[in-house]
């Protein structure tokens, strides 16, 4: 559904929902309550929000955000594109500062050892490759060794996510 943006000022209420992004007072449907329902503020709200992070997130072009705001009258999608531009090093930080604080973890050191287990108790002929990988782990300046052991899937699926963690890096820098 159309996102309900009709407000004569979507500039304003669009810079209040990245102040709201970064850490400051946000907009209160009280300030709106006239122009929208519960359910259209709530829908408002999470949608531009969203979209601020997501273009910010991929480093969207001015044109793949218009095509997300095709729904918007030119006037109100230009209004928001502004805001993107302008507030766009602010919303990056408020994101990276989300991040960081998701852990205080950072690795120290590793080593890794390729193991071939020949059996099992289960299972007498086994012949898989299996990675030993040895983490040092420093957290709030103590160092934590954690050890890991994987499959080749699994190993395949750690280094997909890794690459993939890699390339929303390079896109925030």
């Amino acid at each position: 559904s159309p996102l309900p943006l009709c407000s004569a000022t979507p500039g304003r209420l669009c810079h209040r929902l990245v102040d709201g992004l970064c850490g400051r007072e946000p907009p209160c449907r009280g300030e709106y309550g006239a122009t929208w329902s519960l359910q259209e503020w709530a829908g408002l709200r999470d949608s531009l929000t969203a979209l601020f992070c997501r273009a910010v997130g991929s480093n969207s072009a001015d044109e793949e955000v218009l095509a997300e705001l095709q729904k918007l009258c030119s006037r109100h999608a230009h209004a928001v594109l502004n805001v993107l531009r302008s507030r766009r090093r602010e919303v990056r930080l408020a994101l990276l500062s989300r991040t960081d604080c998701m852990s205080s973890a950072a690795l120290q050191d590793f080593d890794w050892s390729l193991k071939l287990a020949l059996s099992s108790d289960k299972i007498s002929s086994l012949n898989t490759p299996l990675l030993s990988l040895s983490l040092d782990v420093r957290e709030n300046g103590a160092l934590r060794p954690v050890a890991v052991e994987m499959s080749k899937e699994e190993l395949s699926a750690l280094i997909s996510s890794l690459e993939a963690a890699n390339k929303v890096m390079l896109q925030m820098k």
